[in-house]
């Protein structure tokens, strides 16, 4: 109710919340919301198996009951029922639940029902779907499609989920891609193959992250110190896992402004020779900004350094004698050895001192969001 009155989204940029004396703004206290996060994936444990239950994100978790809602209630629904009022009363916090045939239906029937219903619960079966799902028209309120998805399928004369259902799928991998248009054509008919007890084993790992500024970038300097200070970071982390890689990939994201003029920023990768040394990947980073950026503003940055391999050896360089090559990587060495005893901030460089340097202050948080005072 307060939403609506208010005109207040789940997910809204702190610019476009509304100015109203009785909204309330508080800062995220990250610490405390794993803090209750795991309290109640402990009550989810005491409903099912480990295996059968995976933490989605900070605030939604899978359940899979085929085999034990059973033992718990006359039907899925009435176990949920009791799962909500047992979290209520041990934690104070009201859940909204989706049942369903598969993971996906469930994840449906949370986000499309559930959150729109007094009981807080919404259960969706195959039969459903026609009813259900078929009628919405604003794609990208379903799960997994995005506003750049939504507007390829639109593009394609697709306008409902309807439509997307009783679209040539041979016809829709050929346009949106094989994977992509496969998926989506299964997500309009309700189907998700996945079992959460059948663990996803990637093929191809990759370490990386990524930093939404705290301001507009502009000055080539401060953009620079930021893009060495996250890929430093990505470095000792693929270190610390003894890996290489083989491939670096730097995402330059515009300012509001240059998105209106249709401007959105760049996703570059080079392939490059196998190294984990935090020079060598930051000069690699570094040339492909210089190569791609031409003086736009820049208030998203993200670094990734991917087809990893072993750190078993190294790869001699005719033009640098192996002291160097040695003495380089005891550095590294070094530092990770400090940070990971002392913490990330008892050693940090110097540059990161100067205006525009984000390494200090993004230490102290917690997945990118404040973490608050410790639980309290």
């Amino acid at each position: 109710m307060a939403k609506k009155l208010l005109n207040v989204k789940n997910v809204m940029r702190k610019r476009d919340v509304p100015k109203d004396p009785r909204l309330i703004i508080v800062q995220p206290r990250m610490n405390y919301y794993i803090k209750e996060n795991i309290r109640i994936n402990d009550i989810f444990k005491q409903y099912t198996p480990k295996e059968d239950w995976c933490p989605y994100s900070i605030d939604e978790s899978l359940l899979d009951m085929t085999h034990s809602w059973h033992l718990y209630g006359e039907s899925p629904y009435e176990v949920a029922r009791k799962i909500q009022l047992q979290v209520k009363r041990e934690t104070g916090i009201y859940l909204t639940v989706g049942i369903g045939d598969n993971p996906l239906l469930a994840k449906l029937a949370l986000d499309l029902e559930a959150k729109k219903k007094r009981s807080l619960i919404g259960e969706w079966h195959y039969e459903d779907i026609p009813d259900k799902l078929w009628p919405i028209t604003n794609l990208s309120d379903i799960w997994s499609i995005g506003h750049a998805t939504a507007e390829k399928l639109r593009h394609l004369n697709i306008h409902s989920m309807e439509d997307l259902a009783h679209y040539n799928p041979y016809l829709l991998t050929e346009k949106i891609g094989k994977v992509s248009g496969g998926e989506l054509f299964a997500l309009s008919w309700g189907i998700d193959r996945s079992i959460i007890n059948q663990k996803y084993n990637v093929k191809e790992k990759s370490y990386s992250n990524s930093q939404v500024l705290p301001r507009d970038y502009q000055i080539r300097s401060e953009i620079e110190l930021v893009i060495k200070e996250l890929a430093d970071q990505v470095a000792s982390r693929i270190r610390k896992h003894r890996k290489k890689a083989q491939v670096v990939s730097l995402y330059i994201g515009l300012s509001y402004a240059e998105h209106d003029k249709g401007n959105h920023g760049f996703n570059r990768q080079m392939k490059i020779e196998p190294t984990n040394n935090s020079k060598e990947l930051i000069d690699h980073i570094m040339n492909i900004f210089h190569e791609n950026w031409h003086g736009e503003v820049v208030r998203n940055i993200g670094i990734t350094y991917g087809k990893l391999i072993a750190d078993t050896y190294d790869q001699l360089d005719l033009f640098k004698s192996p002291q160097e090559t040695f003495k380089s990587r005891k550095i590294d060495e070094t530092m990770d050895s400090i940070r990971r005893h002392f913490g990330f901030t008892k050693l940090v460089r110097l540059s990161s001192l100067q205006k525009g340097g984000t390494a200090i202050k993004r230490a102290g948080l917690v997945g990118g969001h404040n973490g608050g005072n410790s639980y309290e």
